[in-house]
């Protein structure tokens, strides 16, 4: 991974005001750096968990502590006018009360002192279709529940051997089973 290019695409994202393209990070740079080579890097690899975790593993082995607490929270980004796939698609929002167009992502934070790092999350992705009888339509469905999902970002963080004293969560996460499971 050209992490030379990450960081510059991140500082890119962080920035910008409105509309970020390939194109624009490429202006930004005068040139320097084309945006088909910014194409080319953003598709040449699924960044996924445990990419996240090889980029941010030695900054955590420096700060974790025994007081670190891990935060695992979704949380979903509306994309109202994007076409309907697997990973944009309806999900419930409890903070608005209905469904909504979207991303919906689970994210993973170990926090030590004032410090919070990314250290996994998972992508809710609806695969299969199931037919809803109250409102007679098809619908998406994921595979796996956000529970599932909840337990399998704890599992790879005590994989990694990252050191947390609690675990911190919505209600929506105080399943009997997560809390065996923690």
């Amino acid at each position: 991974m050209n992490t030379e290019l990450l960081e510059l695409y991140s500082d890119y994202l962080l920035s910008a005001f409105s509309h970020t393209t390939a194109t624009g990070l490429s202006a930004m740079t005068g040139g320097a750096i084309s945006h088909d080579r910014i194409t080319r890097f953003l598709a040449s690899e699924e960044f996924d968990s445990a990419a996240l975790w090889h980029l941010v593993k030695q900054m955590v082995r420096h700060l974790e502590g025994e007081d670190g607490v891990l935060i695992i929270d979704d949380t979903i980004e509306e994309k109202p006018y994007t076409d309907e796939s697997e990973l944009i698609c309806w999900h419930y929002d409890h903070s608005q009360g209905r469904s909504v167009k979207g991303l919906n992502l689970l994210s993973a934070l170990y926090q030590i002192d004032d410090v919070s790092i990314p250290v996994a999350f998972e992508m809710v992705k609806k695969t299969e279709w199931v037919f809803n009888e109250k409102r007679k339509k098809w619908q998406r469905k994921s595979p796996r529940t956000k529970n599932e999902h909840y337990r399998l970002m704890l599992w790879a963080c005590q994989g990694n051997r990252i050191e947390f004293r609690y675990v911190l969560s919505d209600v929506w996460y105080s399943s009997s089973e997560n809390m065996g499971y923690i």
